[in-house]
């Protein structure tokens, strides 16, 4: 028994020993040896570094793919900001260029040879003229300045191809003869002084007892060689006074679509039997009495002896060519005597 309680104690003592390397009492303080503050020093940092890389890890790889998700984003900003920069660079070349194509386009004539400057030229001295005539005959109607300023002022747009020639028919009783006659050179003299040219002058009257077909050869010759030398028109007065048959030479200069020379006027006068036309007569009618008094006067005063001869189908042909515009004529106070104001 003694020694029963003797090796129990030093049993009892190594225990305790023991359980204190295992566990420290609660009171006793952290004192450890410099060996045992190496160790956990480095079992905290290895603890530390265990846990904090696969956060880093997983960190660094989430920064790597948002740079890299960042990178389309970026590439993407960048080239719709280069599209929408393309497309307001295009419009506004396009708001620049449409309208310097417009106007370059539109300038072509006046800019290629002044074609549309000398044409006002022209027809604004033409017009100067023709409102000085108006003045001084006073006693035609209105609708013949109208008419015959229209028809002419086709002729004087060198800019537009022309078709035919203009033909303008004027007409009268015997009490307005001098007014015919004057009218008609004065209205063709403004056309031809527009355009600085001369005006080519038939009298029919000084051709009534010739020969058909000679007056027929000297018209045309007359016609021919004055237009090619530049003149724009023909004045033939008395047109009812030339033989008949050699009036068909102006099938050749008033046709409709094979005219000799395109870009002229011919004025042809004619003076009816009759003292006076009514005031009262529509153009149709005046057109119409025209058209019967030529009639009676050709067909019944020349015989049809050759080709050359006048028939009715023949002269409809012609009258469909010289009857474009038929104007009446009234007679005028204070006319000079001799010529025309």
């Amino acid at each position: 028994s003694t020694v029963y309680f003797e090796e129990t104690p030093v049993k009892e003592k190594a225990k305790v020993y023991d359980s204190n390397k295992i566990e420290k009492p609660a009171g006793r303080p952290n004192i450890y040896t410099p060996g045992e503050i190496k160790a956990d020093f480095l079992e905290k940092n290895q603890e530390h570094f265990s846990t904090s890389t696969p956060q880093s890890r997983s960190k660094s790889r989430y920064q790597s793919s948002v740079g890299k998700q960042s990178q389309p984003l970026a590439k993407n900003d960048g080239e719709s900001q280069s599209g929408f920069h393309k497309g307001q660079t295009l419009l506004l070349v396009l708001l620049i260029s449409v309208p310097l194509l417009y106007v370059f386009w539109s300038g072509i004539p006046s800019l290629s040879s002044g074609t549309s400057i000398r044409d006002a030229e022209i027809l604004q001295t033409f017009r100067a003229r023709m409102k000085e005539l108006k003045n001084t005959y006073q006693s035609q109607d209105p609708s013949l300045w109208r008419r015959a300023r229209v028809s002419l002022e086709k002729r004087l747009n060198t800019s537009h191809l022309h078709l035919e020639p203009a033909i303008l028919l004027f007409t009268a009783g015997r009490e307005a003869e001098k007014a015919l006659r004057c009218l008609s050179n004065e209205i063709a003299d403004a056309f031809a002084f527009s355009q600085n040219a001369t005006t080519i002058q038939i009298n029919g009257v000084d051709k009534a007892l010739l020969d058909s077909d000679n007056v027929k050869l000297e018209v045309d010759k007359e016609l021919s060689s004055g237009f090619s030398k530049g003149k724009k028109v023909a004045v033939v007065h008395r047109f009812e006074s030339l033989p008949a048959g050699s009036t068909l030479i102006f099938y050749k200069y008033c046709d409709h679509e094979n005219a000799a020379f395109k870009d002229v006027a011919l004025l042809l006068t004619v003076l009816l039997d009759e003292q006076s036309l009514r005031k009262s007569l529509t153009f149709q009618e005046v057109e119409e009495k025209v058209r019967d008094f030529l009639q009676a006067k050709f067909i019944s005063s020349d015989v049809a002896s050759s080709y050359n001869g006048m028939d009715t189908d023949k002269l409809s042909g012609l009258w469909s060519r010289i009857s474009h515009l038929v104007l009446p004529v009234r007679p005028e106070k204070g006319l000079p005597l001799e010529g025309c104001t």
